[in-house]
């Protein structure tokens, strides 16, 4: 038995010693991706990432303060390689929170310095326009102007808008208070809220649906809605498409608002190469232009290509407000809007 044993052992440490089998794969390189966005067409650039590098992207999804928050309670010992928003000021609580490293300079080198943290911290990936939809029917473009312009009077029961609660809309007042001040931007969501043929309700793609139904003449929504109601299976969202235009705030001025969807490299990632190889091929020329073709978000890379919607929306002039402001003035704009009533 003691001899049977020695064998046992001498052999088990005889093959401990052997090289790894030649013919045995590696483990699958994979990253972590925790994400606000829930569009479908990313998983389907999730595949085509895989398929071209072998890197597979494991997808935790929830709202970006419930993203940040797991993250600052998870520390150290997150799984999380890369965080990534639909809204800009998501991206900069984070940063501000100590939750991002900097990007490698092949990473920041496909953004604009407007669309990304001056020390590099997230990136922009997408961007979009939030304009007033209008009928053409009951309204002419000449009645049209600014965001200002829809706290007056003669809009009294003719607006339809989401709720405050909502990212977009928050956003958009932070920028009013960046250009205009805290208490000027509180008077516009009261008179906005007054203006108002209903009470806040919906999504974006459903104030749409109210102009082209006639419970409202204008609305204020994000651009690619509309492009993805005109390119809907349902003919009927097809339809109220059909029955609205855009119209591009603030031309004149400061420019249209816009935000972004982006993506910052989580701080202590043990896989920050596969991070950063994800952001790349998101940032290429081929995936920008998909990405407007099949979302109707806006690249952000100056190379890359329209849609023929977005085209046929035509250019505009967007806000140079530094994004960063999102963050900075979001508290404020939650308190303003519940001073307005603005559910």
């Amino acid at each position: 038995m003691i001899r049977s044993a020695l064998l046992a052992l001498c052999a088990g440490l005889f093959a401990a010693a052997l090289p790894a089998r030649a013919d045995v794969p590696p483990p699958p390189k994979s990253l972590v991706l925790y994400t606000q966005r829930h569009y479908q067409f990313d998983e389907t650039l999730q595949k085509m990432f895989q398929e071209k590098t072998g890197i597979r992207v494991d997808v935790v999804k929830a709202g970006a303060d419930e993203l940040i928050a797991r993250l600052q309670e998870e520390g150290d010992k997150t799984e999380a390689d890369l965080f990534m928003t639909a809204d800009g000021g998501g991206l900069e609580k984070a940063k501000q929170a100590g939750l991002l490293q900097p990007h490698a300079e092949v990473v920041l080198s496909r953004v604009p310095d407007t669309l990304r943290d001056p020390e590099g911290h997230w990136v922009a990936l997408t961007k979009r326009a939030r304009v007033i939809v209008y009928s053409p029917e009951r309204v002419k473009p000449g009645e049209l102007s600014t965001y200002e312009d829809l706290a007056d009077p003669k809009w009294r029961g003719r607006l339809v808008v989401r709720s405050s609660a909502n990212a977009y809309n928050q956003s958009l007042l932070a920028t009013f208070i960046a250009a205009n001040g805290a208490e000027a931007a509180g008077a516009w969501a009261t008179a906005v809220r007054k203006n108002m043929a209903r009470p806040p309700q919906g999504s974006d793609r459903d104030q749409i649906r109210a102009v082209a139904a006639g419970l409202a003449d204008v609305a204020i929504s994000n651009t690619y809605y509309l492009g993805l109601l005109e390119t809907s299976e349902d003919p009927k969202d097809r339809e109220a498409a059909a029955a609205v235009k855009i119209f591009f705030p603030n031309q004149e001025g400061r420019g249209t608002h816009i935000n972004i969807s982006g993506a910052g490299i989580v701080k202590g990632s043990k896989k920050t190469a596969e991070a950063q190889a994800f952001l790349e091929f998101l940032l290429s020329d081929e995936i920008q232009t998909m990405i407007a073709s099949e979302t109707f978000e806006y690249p952000v890379v100056e190379s890359a290509a329209w849609s023929a919607v977005q085209t046929r929306w035509g250019k505009f002039k967007a806000d140079a407000v530094p994004l960063a402001a999102l963050a900075n003035h979001n508290a404020e704009a939650v308190r303003l809007f519940n001073l307005a009533g603005w559910e």
